[in-house]
Formats: structure tokens, sequence, C-alpha cells
């Protein structure tokens, strides 16, 4: 009866009293995710080799194996990357004369200009031998338009 408890609490009195006799009659299976209707992949699987469940080694049963009798080749060195020319042009004048600017520039002109040496010489796109000196580049193309951009008239 509902004399000295609100509906609420004899709602979640009731509520309790179900769970644990739920919880007295039937205990998960360990093997089991909680939620789930079946276990993990590899408790349904048949035929499944013990190394495909070790999470670490899952992936190499997928590549192909090795032909008998033979031994897999040693990895070839990779070839010492070779600096671009351009990359070793970082005199602030050499870098004008390849950016050309004019006084004839408009700001579209000067931001494709920009984009395109971007393009070529941005030191995410070089070997990481070379990213000092395109940096270098950059910075002085960046500066350079910056400073093209300002003397625009308005």
């Amino acid at each position: 009866m509902l004399f000295a408890e609100s509906i609420f609490q004899s709602v979640l009195e009731r509520l309790k009293a179900e769970d644990e006799a739920a919880g007295e009659a039937e205990e998960p299976a360990a093997h089991r995710v909680p939620g789930f209707s079946t276990g993990l992949a590899f408790d349904v699987m048949e035929g499944v080799s013990a190394t495909s469940q070790r999470v670490g080694e899952a992936y190499f049963d997928n590549l192909a194996p090795e032909p008998a009798g033979k031994e897999a080749l040693p990895a070839a060195p990779e070839p010492e990357p070779v600096m671009p020319e351009h990359l070793a042009r970082v005199a602030p004048e050499e870098i004008a004369a390849e950016l050309s600017i004019s006084s004839a520039d408009t700001l579209q002109t000067l931001s494709e200009k920009r984009r395109a040496f971007a393009k070529a010489n941005h030191p995410d796109g070089v070997a990481q031998p070379f990213r000092d000196n395109a940096n270098k580049r950059m910075t002085i193309a960046n500066l350079l338009i910056d400073e093209a951009m300002r003397r625009l008239p308005r």
C-alpha cells in the first residue's frame, strides 16, 4: 500500500526487488559481453587459428604465406634523397627573382604567386634533410609577398 511512501518511492522499491530477483535467477556467462546476445567473434567462429585470437597477430594471418623453401629477401636500403636545385637558392634576391613581383601585380596575382611558390617549396613536401632550406625559402617569399601586398594602392 502507498500510505507512507510516494508513488515514485514505491516504483523504485518495486524495480529494486525485481532486479534482485533477476540477479539471483541468472548469472551471465563470463565470456559474454553485457548487452550483446552473442559472445566475442572468436567464441562463435569455427576454425579460427590460435594466433588470430591474439590481437597483435591477427593481422598477420591475412598476409600471403612465404613460398616454401624461400626465405624473405632483405629490404633494399632506400637511396639518399637528392636536394632539388631550387632549394639551394635561399638568398632574398634569388627568391625575389623567382617570384618576379612587379608593380603591375594585384592582390589576386600575388596570392596566386604565394600558392604556386608554396606548392613547390613547402617544408612538408620535401625530404627531412632539406626542410630547413625550404622553411627559409617560404619565410622569405612570404615576407616579400606581404610587403608587396602592403604597398598596393588601396
